[in-house]
């Protein structure tokens, strides 16, 4: 009974939006930042340890890891991108 109450609410709860908001908040602001900052990192150290390993197979998945952080970073930046009459797009 509880798991069906639990999964009722859950479905309510997750409801996709139609339109994203014109503003974003400074919680989501702050978030925003911190996934930038945690791809960008993810992307120095996959970058760095791609070049410091001599094993084929390691080497190129480090390297695809860093290429995968580098798009995941321009993606958010592209969605974060301010238009001239300073909202977001």
């Amino acid at each position: 009974m509880q798991q069906q109450m639990n999964t009722g609410n859950l479905n309510q709860s997750n409801q996709v939006m139609q339109q994203p908001p014109t503003m974003v908040s400074s919680k989501d602001l702050l978030y925003l930042i911190d996934m930038m900052s945690w791809n960008l990192n993810a992307t120095k150290k996959a970058h760095f340890f791609a070049k410091q390993c001599n094993i084929p197979e390691v080497k190129h998945a480090l390297e695809q890891a860093c290429q995968m952080h580098q798009k995941h970073y321009q993606k958010i930046l592209q969605h974060t991108a301010v238009q001239q009459n300073g909202m977001l797009q």
